[in-house]
């Protein structure tokens, strides 16, 4: 009879261990998780093909640049092509006008906000979230473009971005490096990322903090400690910012939007070291080989092949970390121009094309192994967009490149032969 009893404990502990695992939140989750160095929904494999789409809040907006028709057709012809996650701007900071930047703006002043742009923030979510597809949002930039460090800097009474922007290079360096120690600036920043986490969409009435269509809040576009004199500075932001987000936001991902040693001063301890912090669910690199002169701008698709050799060594190098931290690793950002260097549709991609499609293949490699290389956003979407200047003038249509660079210079159009590569491999993942 005794061993009778145990059995039946041991059969019904074992029915009751099933049943838990089967009702586990974590398994039936419909956010996008991080697992044991993978991403994972409802306890299946999450990998992608995606693009940056900074504007899709402002192409949401019932305002100047808004058009919602343009953002239907979009959503619908990337999910037809296979493109599922989107990296996008929350909104640009400071007064719009000044000479690069995005415009219209979110936040105007500190804490003052342009609820034109947070209704076309929630519209886009909204619209997102019916095609099952998924956003990076992040909320600083270390460039001009969209405000960012330079106007925190400003409010914060350190002075204005420099006249020429990156365009002086050293100028403008010296200033943004800054920010890495200015605690007035990052008080100013963790109140935005308060205010914009809290928000409740209009449009679906769920908590941005509630919404599957987030996969993950990002600190920025590409911060930057700008010297080695501010690196403990920028460590320490940082990590009080992605502590802020977690005790915000338990169910969504949390990441830095950092380029890798391009963006760490070329330190891979400091790359390391921001990428450990607990809070952080996974890592990012960002590859610009004709911004890093790995091709002969001359001779675009004469040097395609020696871009992609550069390519593959920077993402083995930070795959490695990736492994050492088991953390999934995502390349949201890669840029190439057109053969010519020309920014009209009549420029062919050939080069673009196989730059593009040895990244893919790289993430396909990862899918089918169950590698931690989890996914890929291209750097930019043009879509249905068509430069009208070569830069971008009020109210030119938005494509991927932003208002300081040349608009068609990295964009992919709705036209290019690119939109076959993406569907190609985009399928496997299927």
């Amino acid at each position: 009879m005794k061993k009778l009893t145990v059995l039946l404990v041991a059969v019904l502990c074992l029915f009751s261990c099933n049943r838990k695992k089967v009702e586990s939140p974590t398994d039936q989750s419909p956010f996008v998780k991080q697992e044991n160095g993978r991403f994972v929904i409802k306890d299946k494999p999450y990998y992608f093909i995606g693009t940056n789409y900074w504007y899709g809040a402002i192409l949401g907006s019932t305002g100047q640049g808004g058009n919602r028709e343009r953002l239907h057709k979009e959503l619908d012809f990337m999910k037809a092509n296979g493109i599922t996650n989107l990296r996008v701007l929350v909104g640009a900071d400071g007064i719009a006008g000044q000479a690069v930047k995005v415009r219209p703006t979110l936040q105007t002043g500190p804490g003052v906000y342009n609820d034109t742009i947070f209704d076309g923030l929630d519209y886009f979510m909204a619209e997102l979230g019916k095609r099952d597809m998924h956003a990076v949002l992040f909320l600083n930039n270390s460039w001009e473009w969209s405000g960012g460090y330079g106007q925190y800097l400003e409010w914060a009474g350190k002075g204005k971005v420099p006249e020429k922007g990156v365009y002086d290079w050293p100028v403008f360096v010296k200033h943004v490096a800054q920010y890495a120690d200015c605690d007035s600036c990052h008080t100013l920043f963790l109140n935005h990322v308060k205010h914009v986490m809290s928000r409740t969409n209009k449009y679906t009435g769920k908590a941005y903090t509630e919404d599957p269509a987030l996969m993950s809040w990002q600190v920025g576009n590409e911060p930057r400690v700008f010297s080695n004199e501010g690196k403990e500075g920028y460590k320490k932001w940082l990590s009080e910012t992605t502590a802020l987000m977690r005790s915000l936001d338990a169910n969504h991902l949390i990441s830095i939007g950092n380029e890798g040693t391009m963006g760490s001063e070329e330190d891979m301890d400091l790359y390391e070291a921001i990428h450990v912090d607990e809070n952080v669910d996974f890592m990012t690199i960002h590859i610009w080989p004709k911004n890093w002169s790995w091709i002969d701008i001359t001779d675009i698709t004469g040097s395609v092949d020696t871009a992609i050799i550069r390519t593959n060594e920077y993402i083995r190098e930070h795959m490695a970390i990736a492994k050492k931290l088991n953390k999934p690793m995502t390349i949201e950002e890669f840029g190439f121009p057109r053969d010519n260097h020309k920014y009209t549709l009549d420029d062919p991609v050939t080069a673009r094309d196989m730059y593009y499609a040895n990244i893919f293949s790289q993430v396909i490699s990862s899918f089918k192994e169950d590698g931690s290389l989890a996914g890929c956003n291209f750097w930019a979407w043009g879509g249905f967009g068509r430069p009208a200047n070569e830069f971008w003038q009020p109210w030119d249509d938005y494509v991927g490149d932003p208002s300081q660079e040349e608009q068609g210079l990295n964009s992919v159009f709705d036209t290019d032969s690119t939109i076959g590569v993406i569907k190609k491999y985009a399928d496997q993942l299927q």
